[in-house]
């Protein structure tokens, strides 16, 4: 029998690690935070790999549909999947807003549950880097892609304001298991090279930055702390330990350190990698 103790390895690791996710989504109101990236980063992707009526399109760990939306818009027929189906449920009620037909699916971009060499366009802002297994998820992205297509992401890069945050909050946290690698690693080009490598995909890099404003360092943590699922969950766990004050501490310290505003607000850009991958 094993120890109450002992850790779950292989596949049993995996499921449990992504039950975790889909519970950390799930905690605070990502609508809210999504809201923040809704404009430059899904405009710049879809103006690199553009999107035509009647195309069908996937938005990988599609979130609220901030991607899947615009596609729509723009005629193509769209498939939304996400592996927390809260965040769905978003997603819908903003699809019957905008006036626009998407087909939501709960599911795991690490398993996508869809045919191979389907879609004209693969697409995740902000998304697929936060798999845990960015080998799998690559594979999956280049299965589904129809010869001829295109797969386009968004991904932070590691010395983004959001890649040095999560390092701030993995200093507290325990340490990952060995087979998950760090989101903002998808924001390196050596490494998403890495990745494709052996699928024939075509890769090209392109940069841009999404404009982060709140009246306060201050203000900016209370909303992370209310809505961001992954910053919920970590300052109920240090709370508890009575490290949250630190942990907050340092990332109000990188805040500062990265404002631009001379007005005594808050205003930063946090960088991103676009990348675009053509599949022959």
């Amino acid at each position: 029998m094993s120890s109450p103790t002992e850790q779950p390895t292989g596949d049993a690791a995996v499921a449990q690690l992504k039950q975790t996710h889909r519970v950390t989504w799930a905690a605070g109101e990502y609508a809210k935070v999504a809201e923040l990236v809704d404009d430059v980063p899904p405009r710049h992707l879809l103006d690199l790999v553009g999107v035509a009526p009647g195309q069908e399109v996937l938005d990988v760990a599609t979130g609220t549909g901030n991607v899947a939306l615009r596609a729509a818009r723009a005629g193509a027929d769209v498939t939304g999947l996400d592996l927390a189906p809260e965040l769905l449920d978003a997603a819908h009620r903003r699809a019957a807003e905008w006036g626009v037909t998407v087909e939501w699916v709960t599911g795991d971009a690490e398993e996508l549950p869809l045919g191979d060499n389907r879609f004209d366009r693969v697409l995740s802002v902000l998304g697929v880097q936060f798999a845990p297994r960015h080998e799998v998820v690559a594979r999956e992205l280049a299965r589904v892609c129809k010869p001829g297509g295109i797969i386009g992401l968004i991904n932070w890069t590691p010395d983004s304001q959001v890649g040095r945050m999560l390092r701030i909050i993995g200093s507290y946290m325990p340490a990952p298991p060995p087979f998950a690698s760090p989101p903002p690693k998808w924001g390196d080009e050596d490494h998403v090279r890495g990745l494709f490598a052996g699928t024939g995909i075509e890769l090209e890099f392109h940069y841009g930055t999404n404009p982060f404003r709140f009246p306060s360092a201050d203000d900016y943590m209370a909303f992370f702390e209310d809505y961001y699922g992954p910053m919920v969950k970590v300052r109920e766990r240090l709370s508890a330990e009575d490290r949250w004050g630190d942990c907050r501490d340092e990332i109000i310290g990188l805040l500062e350190e990265l404002n631009t505003a001379t007005d005594g607000t808050l205003r930063f850009e946090a960088e991103y990698t676009a990348v675009v991958g053509r599949k022959p």
